[in-house]
């Protein structure tokens, strides 16, 4: 693959997640973050960082379909690059709750424990948090941050339809993307009504947001954008673009188109140091999936303040990211060529 600056980009969108968590999970609350106060409420670091990420994953994700043989075998690439760590830590989680725990009902009667495991496995059944734990902490959730997964893998799902379209992906993929271009503004428009409303237990709203990004990538896939001419220019074009839309106000209208333009040409203009980050593996997964759980620990025994929460859970996430990465994912990822059966 030519040099990119994708590991770097996953990199930076799972830390703004990690420091953008940090306010709330402080007690103190997102919209103190200087970048929703100089957009206008516009965006938080959350916001971006979960963007990124399945912009990215959408690009990705598509071309992983195009190499896979048949759907067992995009499906199988699909399953090892999420389920392995997510196993892990949420068994770490159970290990180590114990020291965390505080309730009359003894920890071993609590049934909450042994529905943690297989519930945050199966995804559509998230559960955020067990009585007893973090009780005491301004939010009581152990891995908030695992709600997102069920969202991704369900837009790997949706697209493994395109194998029934092996000739008209790029139609079907720009069809798509105006489709859920259409309906999140209507959704806002009639959010009201809406409220609440889910499939499967997603959010109407999530799909929406979450899912455009995701399909949008798929489509600058599916046209060969990394061959586009002239990236410096367009880039510069659509960050001017961007900016403009935060100043008046209007990002919401433009986000799903401009943004993941910005996201992939970044990508895909090589810069120094940063084309070559993988090298040291792609800690994004690790960190999206300890961090929340890092920082509540932190909060619960050092009642700490929102930048020094920040600071360590930045640090301490990383570590684990790189862990996860080297001990759990890279070496799950070795069977992708394996026959299993």
């Amino acid at each position: 693959m030519n040099k990119n600056n994708f590991d770097f980009l996953r990199f930076l969108f799972a830390l703004l997640v990690v420091i953008s968590h940090s306010y709330p999970l402080s007690g103190g609350n997102e919209s103190s973050q200087w970048i929703y106060q100089i957009t206008n409420g516009q965006i938080v670091l959350a916001q971006i960082g979960l963007s990124g990420f399945f912009i990215i994953s959408g690009y990705f994700i598509f071309q992983s379909l195009e190499r896979s043989k048949n759907i067992f075998d995009y499906f199988k690439k699909r399953f090892l690059r999420l389920f392995p760590a997510l196993f892990v830590v949420l068994l770490l989680t159970i290990v180590l709750a114990p020291l965390v725990y505080k309730s009359a009902i003894p920890f071993f009667k609590n049934n909450a424990v042994y529905t943690y495991v297989p519930n945050n496995l199966s995804l559509y059944y998230f559960q955020s948090s067990i009585k007893g734990i973090f009780d005491t902490n301004a939010y009581h959730a152990i891995n908030g941050s695992l709600w997102t997964i069920r969202y991704e893998f369900s837009l790997y799902v949706a697209l493994s339809l395109l194998f029934l379209f092996r000739k008209q992906k790029q139609l079907v993929l720009l069809l798509l993307s105006v489709v859920f271009i259409i309906f999140y503004f209507l959704y806002n428009f009639y959010l009201g009504r809406f409220e609440g409303s889910s499939i499967l237990k997603l959010q109407g709203l999530h799909i929406l947001n979450l899912g455009t990004f995701f399909i949008v990538g798929s489509l600058l896939a599916s046209i060969q954008f990394e061959k586009l001419k002239y990236k410096g220019v367009i880039l510069g074009l659509s960050v001017l673009i961007m900016v403009l839309s935060l100043y008046f106000n209007h990002y919401d209208l433009v986000k799903h188109i401009i943004f993941p333009i910005v996201v992939v040409l970044i990508g895909f203009i090589p810069l120094p140091f940063l084309h070559t980050f993988g090298k040291y593996g792609d800690m994004s997964y690790g960190i999206y999936i300890y961090s929340f759980p890092i920082q509540q620990t932190l909060v619960y025994f050092f009642k700490m303040n929102t930048y020094n929460l920040m600071l360590a859970s930045v640090l301490l996430s990383i570590f684990f990211g790189y862990l996860s990465w080297h001990l759990i994912e890279k070496r799950a990822l070795k069977y992708k060529k394996r026959k299993l059966f």
